[in-house]
C-alpha cells in the first residue's frame, strides 16, 4: 500500500469558520434572568452571549464595548433605565435592541417604542420564542408580541398628548401614508401582520432584498424610527 499523496488532501481551511453567529448583550438587573436567557441562549449553536449588564448605563457601555447585533434589554432597571439606554443605542447605531416586558407596563412599552426597539418579548416567552425573536431581529425584522401590541395600542388611546412618556401625534405620519406607493402600502400592511423580511418576500412574490428596500422606504417616508413604530401605525391606520 502506497501513502497517499498529501497533495490530494484537503484539510479544512482555517479562513472558513463558518457562519458568525449572532452577538447578544443581555441588559436586566436581576441576575437570575439573565442566567435563565443565558442558558436559553447558549444553547443555541447561532447564538452567543458577549456580554451582560445590570443598569441602562452599563448596558449602553458594554454595547460601545462589545458591537452586540442585539441587546436584549429590560425596561425598568436602576441608574439610566432601559428606555433611556434603548434611545442611546439605537442613537448611536451600536446594536438593534428587543425588548422585554410584561403586561402591566403600557407606559413603558410605548417609551421604548419611541425609542427605536426593533421588538417587544413577553418575559414569559418560551426559550424558542426567544431565541426566534433574537434571530428575527438580526436578521432585520421586527418581532412584537400579540398582546404587548394590543396594549401599545391602548396606550394610543389612554395617554394624553403631552409630556415624555404620551405618543407624539399620530396625524403626521397618518398623513404621510398618501406618499406610499401602492406597493409599499401592500408591504406596510403587511409588517403590521407582524410579517418578516422572508414572510413579505413570498406574499408579494418579490426578493427578500427588495423587501428590504421597500421597508426602508417606508420607515423614511413615514419618519419611522424602526419597522415595530410603521407596524403599529399600520395598525392605528387600520391598514390591518
Amino acid at each position: 500500500m502506497t501513502d497517499p499523496d498529501p497533495a490530494a488532501i484537503v484539510a479544512p481551511s482555517a479562513d472558513d469558520p463558518g457562519p458568525t453567529p449572532i452577538r447578544v448583550l443581555l441588559a436586566d438587573d436581576h441576575e437570575p434572568i439573565r442566567t435563565a436567557l443565558r442558558f436559553v441562549l447558549d444553547a443555541a449553536a447561532d447564538v452567543v452571549v458577549v456580554g451582560e449588564a445590570a443598569d441602562g448605563d452599563s448596558a449602553v457601555t458594554n454595547a460601545r464595548a462589545l458591537r452586540p447585533d442585539v441587546v436584549l434589554m429590560d425596561v425598568q432597571m436602576p441608574r439610566a433605565g432601559g428606555i433611556d439606554a434603548t434611545r442611546e443605542i439605537v442613537r448611536e447605531e451600536l446594536a438593534d435592541v428587543l425588548v422585554l416586558t410584561t403586561f402591566d407596563l403600557d407606559e413603558y412599552v410605548f417609551g421604548a417604542l419611541r425609542a427605536g426597539a426593533a421588538g417587544f418579548l413577553l418575559k414569559t416567552a418560551e426559550p424558542g420564542d426567544i431565541l426566534s425573536a433574537v434571530r428575527r431581529v438580526a436578521a432585520g425584522d421586527g418581532v412584537v408580541a400579540p398582546e404587548v401590541t394590543r396594549q401599545v395600542l391602548a396606550t394610543f388611546v389612554s395617554l394624553p398628548d403631552s409630556g415624555d412618556d404620551a405618543p407624539d401625534p399620530a396625524a403626521p405620519a397618518l398623513d404621510r401614508l398618501a406618499e406610499l406607493t401602492p406597493r409599499e402600502r401592500d408591504v406596510l400592511i403587511a409588517l403590521g401582520g407582524g410579517q418578516s423580511n422572508q414572510q413579505i418576500a413570498d406574499g408579494l412574490v418579490i426578493t427578500e432584498a427588495t423587501a428590504k428596500t421597500h421597508v426602508s422606504r417606508i420607515l423614511g417616508k413615514l419618519g419611522c424610527t424602526s419597522r415595530v413604530q410603521a407596524a403599529i401605525l399600520a395598525r392605528e391606520a387600520g391598514l390591518v
